[in-house]
């Protein structure tokens, strides 16, 4: 019923999101984490955010419909732009609060699109052996 190809824009934003939490796990504190390493952790997050923004339109729109957890994927899609203005505005505690509350929704629902595509076991191997996917191998027991 879905098409395969959306796997593809899917893994990307799974991908993504671990990702950002493996860049701000060793930070307690939004501002801690905006200042480090010479924004080298922020810059990095923020390039998830406009990879996930970008693969997120690409999803087929029924798809996005078809899901039981209700995003609204215009906010997704313009997530850089709800931390950021500016490259120089960033407002730490809303990032911080979309690493930390708001991806764990859109990792539940990029992991209930998975299930509705039914994608066979095969291809699902294909994407979780990929070194790429190494970092959410974790999430194969979840669909």
């Amino acid at each position: 019923m879905y098409d395969n190809k959306n796997l593809i824009y899917i893994f990307t934003i799974l991908g993504c999101i671990e990702k950002c939490w493996i860049y701000t796990k060793d930070f307690e504190d939004p501002l801690d984490f905006l200042f480090a390493n010479q924004q080298k952790d922020l810059n990095a997050v923020i390039s998830m955010f406009i990879a996930i923004g970008e693969e997120s339109k690409k999803i087929e729109p029924k798809l996005k419909e078809d899901i039981s957890i209700q995003i609204n994927w215009k906010h997704v899609a313009g997530i850089r732009d709800k931390i950021s203005h500016s490259y120089r505005g960033v407002d730490e505690e809303v990032l911080w609060t979309i690493i930390h509350k708001d991806l764990y929704i859109v990792q539940d629902a990029i992991l209930e699109m998975i299930k509705l595509i039914n994608p066979t076991n095969e291809i699902l191997a294909e994407f979780f052996n990929l070194k790429y996917y190494e970092h959410i191998r974790h999430l194969a027991k979840r669909i």
